[in-house]
């Protein structure tokens, strides 16, 4: 099968600007000058993002949800009809 000279360049011109959008997106981030990664020069006027910290205990929902297990496997072993939620009676 021959394939025309045009879809050759075509597909080499759609790889190359492929490339080069790839290339431009990331180098203009950041710069890397002897080893380091420093950031852009506009990086004072970023927004700024703040994540703030999360609980310390990080299965707190795991855990609430097995103790209101325990609590309605109690009440099921002691024939409660409605076992209270939360743990609260």
């Amino acid at each position: 099968m021959k394939v025309s000279r045009l879809t050759q360049w075509t597909r080499v011109a759609l790889c190359s600007g492929a490339m080069l959008s790839l290339c431009a997106t990331g180098c203009m981030l950041q710069t890397t000058v002897g080893g380091q990664t420093l950031p852009s020069a506009y990086y004072l006027r970023d927004d700024v993002q703040y994540f703030p910290a999360g609980p310390e205990f990080r299965l707190t929902n795991q855990v609430r949800a097995l103790e209101e297990y325990k609590l309605n496997q109690q009440a099921a072993q002691q024939g409660i009809a409605n076992p209270p939620v939360g743990g609260v009676q």
